[in-house]
């Protein structure tokens, strides 16, 4: 079959590559995890080139099991975890240190002295971004001063930063590729989302050589193309990159959110609340973000977002770390086994508050247990937890942008919890659209890659590509939500600065 599309998606633990057909159906997927590296609490790192050898293992995987449905591929989309950063020799093509993830708090001091240096303004201005330890920014500038020798290197145009698709399309083009896209670029503090360009201020004011800095191109452009000498990769040698998009606006994308207004969370390893505003740039003054969403035909539209930072890792961590239960779906069948959590509240905290508190200083917060308290109303607090963390990004995204949610197109893997999905549904007033392709992410890249390259002639073919698997209709009075979320913020309140904030 001709008139496929490989799409790459680069996450957080796990590498995903899906082939996609004309119309839009998934026909062969690979998976393959890679380490992760905690060296100090706080701290998360990766290894850059295990994540291209997990991405090369799992598009090995999508074609032997696609079987004989693909006989060639015509382009590749790229999605990927965003802010994560990594340096590079431009010579050797190494990287000269772990890739720092976004999750990683290291460079809170970093934020800290930005802060102090009243920069606050000026960078949400310019970029649509809040100061914080998560996006590349301060992750460029910890590498620079840590790494012996790295910012004379870097100064003489020694070295490449690039966030994860970055470095991804400069090892499958064999370095002749250093690239990102708008989406990209907009999450490193360093790319002023208004004139879509790198801003030479604020790489100034941040000590960021902007040489090293990779080229910034729409989401549908021509990226390179796939070099010869890759074990792995030989039946796509020659195929282009013609697609790129962080993974969030990936995700909006592929549940075609075409929209003004329209809204999609993703319910993965943290929760991704974006709504488009269209063409117009909404700089928020409520802890909300605005980046670049996507960029087709000479024309950008632009997102509200707001960031949990955990909410499929809680399960994970009732699971690996508190031992409460034995396999994910464990805990729905706990949570669902009670009407309620019984007053238990979880805050999870666990690297801070991402929107819209950005509390690099919480910490995780258990609250209301009495002796009656079961590990099944822990369970319960815990996917409630998740529900209340998107409904303060959607109230504050309500009032920010002045648009009436008509409903939330939901994906991810924990939006497999029709508990969850519920309960979301019940919490705000609004149907929530469960996605029958789970991996939107991976689709919106397949999407744009071939909206690129002629595969689809337009924006109306693909929004009729796009399944519902279940709508979620409100069953609960409007009311009904008004004493949980206040003792929510009640909560959040108490694992609020949990930590003092560093001298500087």
């Amino acid at each position: 079959m001709s008139g496929c599309i490989l799409a790459i998606d680069q996450g957080t633990t796990s590498s995903r590559c899906m082939i996609f057909d004309r119309d839009g159906r998934a026909i062969g997927t690979g998976n393959a995890a890679f380490r992760q590296f905690y060296p100090k609490p706080g701290w998360v790192e990766h290894d850059p080139e295990e994540i291209f050898a997990s991405v090369v293992s799992s598009i090995g995987q999508a074609f032997e099991r696609s079987g004989s449905a693909v006989s060639s591929v015509d382009a590749i989309g790229i999605t990927n975890q965003r802010e994560t950063t990594v340096i590079w020799d431009r010579v050797t093509g190494e990287p000269i240190h772990k890739a720092i993830v976004w999750q990683c708090r290291r460079t809170a001091p970093i934020c800290e002295q930005w802060k102090q240096n009243g920069w606050e303004s000026e960078v949400l201005s310019r970029t649509g971004l809040v100061i914080d330890a998560y996006f590349s920014a301060t992750k460029i500038q910890w590498i620079l001063s840590e790494v012996p020798g790295a910012r004379k290197k870097a100064t003489e145009g020694d070295l490449l930063f690039g966030t994860i698709d970055s470095w991804l399309v400069y090892k499958l083009t064999g370095g002749k590729s250093h690239v990102t896209d708008y989406s990209n670029a907009s999450r490193t503090m360093v790319f002023n989302t208004r004139t879509l360009s790198w801003d030479e201020t604020l790489c100034e004011k941040f000590g960021i050589p902007s040489r090293m800095l990779p080229s910034a191109l729409p989401s549908c452009s021509r990226f390179g193309t796939i070099a010869a000498g890759i074990k792995g990769l030989e039946r796509l040698v020659g195929v282009p990159v013609t697609g790129i998009a962080g993974d969030q606006p990936a995700a909006l994308f592929g549940q075609m959110c075409l929209k003004e207004g329209d809204i999609k969370n993703t319910y993965g390893t943290g929760c991704f609340t974006l709504m488009n505003t269209g063409e117009k740039r909404i700089i928020s003054s409520g802890g909300l973000l605005s980046s670049a969403a996507w960029s087709y035909r000479g024309k950008t539209v632009y997102a509200l977002e707001g960031s949990v930072f955990h909410a499929g890792s809680i399960i994970s961590w009732l699971k690996d770390e508190m031992k409460l239960i034995s396999t994910p779906g464990e805990c729905d069948d706990l949570a669902e086994s009670v009407e309620n959590s019984g007053g238990v509240f979880l805050v999870p905290a666990f690297s801070g508050l991402g929107a819209p508190y950005w509390d690099m200083y919480a910490r995780g917060c258990l609250i209301g247990l009495t002796r009656g308290s079961k590990r099944e109303h822990v369970a319960r607090a815990a996917i409630e937890s998740i529900a209340y963390q998107v409904y303060d990004l959607i109230e504050s995204m309500k009032r920010e942008s002045g648009y009436e949610i008509r409903s939330i197109k939901a994906d991810g893997g924990v939006s497999v919890s029709s508990l969850l999905m519920q309960l979301q549904a019940d919490l705000l007033g609004v149907p929530v659209d469960r996605s029958r392709e789970k991996e939107t992410t991976a689709q919106g890249a397949a999407f744009l890659a071939g909206l690129s390259a002629g595969i689809w002639n337009g924006l109306d073919e693909v929004e009729k590509l796009r399944e519902s698997d279940r709508i979620f209709l409100p069953k609960e009075d409007p009311s009904f939500g008004e004493s949980r979320i206040k003792l929510w913020r009640k909560a959040v309140e108490r694992s609020s600065r949990w930590e003092e904030p560093p001298e500087v």
